[in-house]
């Protein structure tokens, strides 16, 4: 496998690898800042090796992922235990489409989003799914199913044995199929969104339950900052009455379509900035499920945008 480089400091040859690392440390911790963390983290030791030591690294890449891999390890199994603790449901921070941020350093074209594919392995509605994961097997479904490390790869990020890393990514797997809802077109996806977004904007109740599902569910995130409902709403009536009351209580709301994590979303928004980023799973033509992030420590991307 070839590799770029470009210098890094103290004049050694960096290989341009971020983008993959960005996005597996995303997709490990849910969190842009501590993904960035990952990264750089994986940096610092990079520079520290020595010249002897980088000429004794056979591929730069996979040395980069291992690192990081361990590193998001090791912050996945701590954030767990934050999370625990944290106010009302947690949600992965949402990613606006490459090339939306503009308030990124000079001198580094990339913003975040800019530094993963937006496939579906980085929808929210994956995400989600890979919160319910243990830390290894999350660890071993991301390495091996969609960066397509091997098994004995990912067995020196984890710790155990290949057979032992093949098995947790069956297993992760198995969750997978267990909670994730029938993968629907993207047109069918947007479809669904926006005659939510219709019905929401005019305020009309009948037209938000028959644009959800009959059971459809709904999460929203304010990380104890902002208001939220603590526990999620379950069933069409309740989550269409949540979403009119938000709409009675901020008159100035605006809703409009974008793309959340490579797929259809809304952003509302008041008084100049964003209040809430919605991502939805859609099944036979009707939302199932609404994720709705209102902690602003999360929407900090998208404020950027706005501003």
């Amino acid at each position: 496998m070839t590799h770029q480089s470009r210098t890094g400091r103290g004049g050694q040859s960096e290989p341009v690898e971020r983008e993959a690392l960005f996005g597996l440390a995303y997709r490990l911790l849910g969190s842009v800042a501590d993904a960035e963390d990952a990264v750089q983290e994986a940096y610092v030791r990079w520079y520290r090796l020595d010249d002897r030591d980088h000429r004794q690294v056979a591929s730069p890449r996979a040395w980069l992922l291992t690192t990081v891999g361990r590193i998001g390890l090791d912050m996945l199994r701590s954030a767990r235990v934050r999370r625990e603790r944290y106010v009302g449901e947690w949600l992965p921070e949402p990613v606006p489409m490459p090339g939306r941020w503009t308030s990124h350093a000079e001198g580094d074209p990339l913003d975040p989003a800019d530094r993963m594919t937006m496939d579906e392995s980085v929808s929210m509605a994956l995400l989600i799914v890979l919160e319910s994961m243990t830390p290894a097997e999350r660890m071993a479904f991301v390495l091996h199913d969609v960066f397509r490390c091997t098994f004995p790869e990912v067995a020196a990020v984890v710790g155990r044995s290949p057979e032992a890393c093949r098995q947790l990514a069956a297993s992760a797997r198995r969750r997978l199929r267990q909670t994730r809802a029938r993968p629907v077109s993207r047109s069918e996806h947007t479809a669904a969104v926006r005659s939510f977004a219709r019905a929401w904007r005019a305020g009309d109740l009948a037209g938000l339950v028959s644009a959800l599902d009959p059971s459809a569910t709904a999460v929203t995130d304010g990380g104890g900052i902002v208001s939220a409902s603590v526990a999620p709403l379950r069933g069409a009536e309740e989550v269409a009455w949540f979403f009119l009351g938000v709409a009675g209580r901020q008159p100035d709301l605006t809703i409009v379509e974008d793309m959340v994590n490579g797929e259809a979303g809304l952003v509302a928004t008041g008084v100049g900035r964003v209040l809430a980023v919605i991502t939805f799973t859609v099944g036979d033509g009707r939302i199932q499920r609404v994720h709705a992030v209102r902690n602003p420590d999360k929407l900090t991307a998208w404020n950027e945008i706005v501003t």
